[in-house]
């Protein structure tokens, strides 16, 4: 039974969700000596996560904080190039070979282990504090402004008082719920449907990309597997489990560059993995004493692997618009609307490649026009590149986070 206690808490800023975004942000603040609270509903961050993709705008800032190295050490996997199969060979898709940053290509790093690395470097801090195993309950509000969170854990309840309150809590975010904020969504053709696949000597030579002859495969070496995604209608997958595994594999077996034999190895539908895909953006990011950012406040479709690196580039955003007032103690609404105007163009622009891409239904089996125009404008790779690779807005740590670095 769950004592009964109820323990105060006061912090300058209480974030929910300790994902890239949540624990980006978390970091950033205490590192500027900003009093930083993070709540995560998990006990560990082992959990069933598939955006793994660090891109070089992530590395670059890791790079720029002086965790580079240590990221780098982790297990992961590099590409500096995405494919796309076509009649007569592969062509390229996005190319970060030439990009002017430190590291010139994706890297597919466990997010378990990424958050592990921003919470034992956050841990360091006298300013930080993760709770695990934390569940935030509802918003805490006096006179129409929230003021903190209730929350619970096994010792018991949690009044946390804050300056602030910020929603990294995912694509399902109780607090913009709770807040009562509003958004868009963007219908979307298609799911994914997501399985490893063990690797084997026998294996043909797969770059990351997108796979088959009709371009719809995903396809991600992940060392000793192979991470891959096969896009279905949306609203498909309980009838394809129903159909039952020999039907997929089957289906798989049409577009995947293995043979049947090598898909024996997928038999139990546990292993398939549903991603909805959803594309939506709150109108406000932001009401009084609260802000919503990464996934809480746009939600991103899983094409070019962006999701992540999106989320962590608002993060630091926040971090360098908010830490003055946060150490002075005085949030507006206004400041906290700047996030929102500083993030909301490369939020856009981002969401509108992807549905540009996602939007047009193919029948099944019908290849792509894609690759015929990459081989025709030989400079899209890198125009691609750029736009996954960095994206369209770059933020750079503030002076209060640079400041503490030469301490």
């Amino acid at each position: 039974m769950q004592p009964s206690t109820t323990k105060t808490l006061t912090t300058d800023c209480c974030i929910v969700g300790a994902g890239p975004a949540g624990m980006m942000l978390g970091y950033l603040l205490a590192r500027a000596g900003v009093r930083t609270l993070v709540l995560e509903k998990h006990a560990d961050f082992l959990h069933d996560f598939r955006g793994n993709t660090l891109h070089p705008s992530t590395m670059q800032l890791m790079y720029r904080l002086g965790l580079l190295d240590s990221l780098l050490a982790l297990p992961h996997q590099r590409t500096a190039r995405l494919e796309m199969d076509a009649e007569g060979g592969a062509v390229p898709l996005a190319d970060f070979s030439w990009l002017p940053v430190k590291c010139r290509f994706i890297a597919f790093i466990n997010q378990w282990d990424f958050l592990n690395l921003l919470a034992a470097e956050a841990e360091k801090l006298p300013a930080f504090t993760l709770l695990r195993a934390t569940h935030s309950d509802s918003l805490r509000t006096e006179q129409g402004q929230v003021t903190g969170i209730c929350a619970s854990n096994v010792e018991g309840r949690l009044e946390i008082k804050a300056e602030l309150v910020v929603g990294c809590d995912g694509r399902h975010s109780l607090v913009r719920q709770q807040a009562g904020m509003l958004s868009q969504s963007f219908g979307m053709p298609n799911d994914v449907v997501w399985f490893q696949l063990n690797k084997r000597p026998e294996d043909p030579a797969v770059d990351t990309g997108h796979r088959g002859s009709a371009q719809n495969l995903i396809i991600i070496d992940r060392g000793d597997f192979w991470q891959c995604g096969l896009p279905v209608a949306k609203g498909e997958f309980s009838s394809l489990l129903a159909a039952g595994m020999p039907a997929f594999r089957q289906r798989l077996a049409q577009t995947a560059p293995f043979t049947p034999e090598r898909l024996e190895e997928l038999q139990d539908i546990e292993q398939l993995k549903l991603l909805d895909i959803r594309i939506d953006r709150l109108d406000h990011w932001a009401k009084p004493g609260v802000l919503c950012i990464g996934d809480a406040a746009h939600a991103m479709s899983p094409v070019g692997g962006v999701g992540i690196n999106l989320a962590i580039q608002d993060a630091v955003a926040t971090a360098r618009l908010l830490t003055p007032a946060l150490l002075n103690g005085n949030v507006t609404v206004h400041q906290l609307a700047r996030v929102q105007h500083r993030r909301q163009f490369p939020t856009r622009a981002t969401q509108f490649i992807q549905l540009k891409m996602s939007g047009k239904k193919r029948a099944p089996g019908e290849p792509s026009p894609l690759p015929r125009i990459l081989r025709r404008f030989r400079f899209l790779p890198y125009l691609f590149g750029w736009m996954i690779g960095l994206g369209f807005r770059q933020e750079k740590p503030g002076r209060h986070v640079l400041r503490a670095s030469s301490r």
